[in-house]
């Protein structure tokens, strides 16, 4: 039986006018002129169609986050040179693991498989933004004006550093389909019109749209959240955040950490006497869920000593010593002190140095040839020697300075509100604890650190509580 398929769809005009078209050339050359372009161009350059229908906001997000050059700190893609070059005479050696977001890789907040099915809410891709590590501005129409709208899109236009995403209803368009999410890429002052740069491109070209229709088909409702659509402004925090550290909510797990580290935890330090820092970090670790091992995942790509090559970059050799500056600043602290001390006590450091090699962010495997006791992760380069010390004790150490589980608690306690300590009811003692976690003596690169996992924190709360949708302008902080 003959199945119908459909090369691209024609595009209504009035009211949208084709880019490629002799009057979208028009407009194209007056915006230019009149200095309403520049975001086109890095926007363009990084450009992709949506590899699935329902991917609209996941491809748009990409070509936002790559136009704006973050670094997603994860690989994209490592692969010999010869599956490309078939004329390399260096046919087996492999090239280096590309950082680069795709949509693929753009899997927390909301599963990709939901995704696939139902396509993503405005919400979620507002805090999927904020965990890919840009900083992010949303509006709803009920929240916004078109004029509001309007000074955003110049703004975006006249610039590189600011892009925008609109959440729009194609149909209010004269197109077919209904929610769809696309980059605007610049705007015609003269015609007061904006330019969709549609991630569709196997369906829509590139096309001009009345800004006062844009706006229409963005106050619009989406019927899963019953809230109206609107537009975010994407831009770079001072440096890429999550140079060291990052929290991991790609299964259900996240769910009751966030849970216990937001609720749980200031409810037990002030239910509970305590009158030394130890009794304080005793009382949040004894409760820690099980899988809590798994929800911070180490990203640094700190690389094995034995391994360290003379050709590194000079941005390579840049973020190593950046990632090591900052364990540095961490091992300084009078909280990791605190930390690292007690959880040696419990035994609970050597499990969670052994886990950074064995149960990092994309797994690791068990080297070919090697004892049982030495675990390699490929993609982090981490290795990870279980032996004995020098008293005979058995101990994990993670080579070349990668995090442990001691740097990870004490970064992710300075990360906790400072409210968190409130309810310890002896005075001098709490005192003390919100000195321990205070941030304000350090570094800025340590402030963004902590910053940057605060913010992650309060986006995860509010997806558990279901009110990424409601809190899209309330404070990170």
């Amino acid at each position: 039986m003959a199945v119908a398929t459909l090369y691209r769809r024609s595009l209504t005009s009035p009211p949208a006018i084709d880019f490629s078209s002799a009057d979208g050339k028009n407009i194209f050359k007056e915006a230019v002129q009149k200095g309403t372009m520049e975001g086109y161009f890095s926007l363009i350059s990084y450009f992709q169609t949506l590899s699935e229908p329902a991917f609209s906001g996941l491809a748009s997000l990409s070509v936002v986050l790559n136009a704006l050059s973050i670094d997603s700190d994860r690989k994209w893609k490592g692969i010999p040179f010869s599956r490309y070059d078939p004329f390399c005479f260096m046919l087996f050696l492999p090239i280096g693991s590309w950082r680069w977001f795709d949509e693929s890789m753009l899997d927390c907040c909301e599963p990709l498989e939901i995704v696939k099915e139902k396509g993503i809410s405005f919400g979620k891709l507002v805090c999927l933004a904020h965990c890919s590590g840009a900083k992010v501005e949303a509006f709803r129409t009920s929240q916004s004006t078109i004029d509001d709208f309007r000074k955003f899109v110049v703004a975006c236009s006249i610039s590189e550093k600011c892009h925008m995403i609109s959440s729009y209803d194609r149909g209010v368009c004269k197109q077919t389909g209904s929610v769809h999410f696309s980059p605007i890429g610049g705007y015609s002052a003269e015609r007061d019109m904006a330019l969709i740069l549609d991630v569709a491109r196997f369906k829509y070209p590139p096309h001009w749209v009345p800004l006062k229709l844009l706006w229409e088909a963005m106050d619009t409702i989406d019927q899963s959240t019953g809230k109206r659509r609107g537009f975010m402004l994407i831009s770079r925090l001072h440096k890429d955040p999550g140079l060291l550290y990052t929290l991991s909510c790609k299964d259900e797990s996240w769910i009751c950490i966030v849970k216990y580290l937001k609720e749980d935890v200031p409810r037990l330090v002030s239910s509970q006497h305590v009158d030394t820092v130890d009794k304080i970090l005793s009382v949040v670790f004894k409760s820690l869920p099980s899988n809590f091992n798994t929800f911070i995942k180490w990203v640094a790509e700190i690389r094995r000593t034995e391994d360290a090559k003379p050709d590194l970059s000079a941005e390579e050799e840049s973020r190593q010593k950046l990632k090591r500056d900052e364990l540095t600043q961490v091992h300084e602290t009078e909280l990791f002190e605190h930390v690292s001390k007690f959880l040696t006590s419990v035994g609970y450091e050597e499990n969670l140095s052994y886990a950074a090699a064995t149960a990092c962010c994309q797994g690791a495997k068990v080297l070919s040839g090697c004892s049982s006791n030495e675990y390699y992760c490929r993609e982090t380069s981490v290795k990870c020697i279980k032996g004995h010390g020098p008293s005979g004790v058995e101990e994990a150490t993670v080579i070349a300075g990668y995090p442990s589980g001691s740097d990870a608690f004490t970064a992710l306690l300075m990360a906790l509100p400072p409210q968190t300590w409130f309810g310890i009811k002896d005075q001098a003692l709490q005192t003390k604890m919100k000195k321990l976690v205070s941030v304000g003596t350090f570094s800025t690169m340590h402030h963004e650190e902590v910053s940057h996992l605060r913010r992650q924190l309060i986006m995860l709360k509010r997806c558990q509580e279901n009110k990424e949708e409601e809190d899209l302008t309330a404070p990170l902080s």
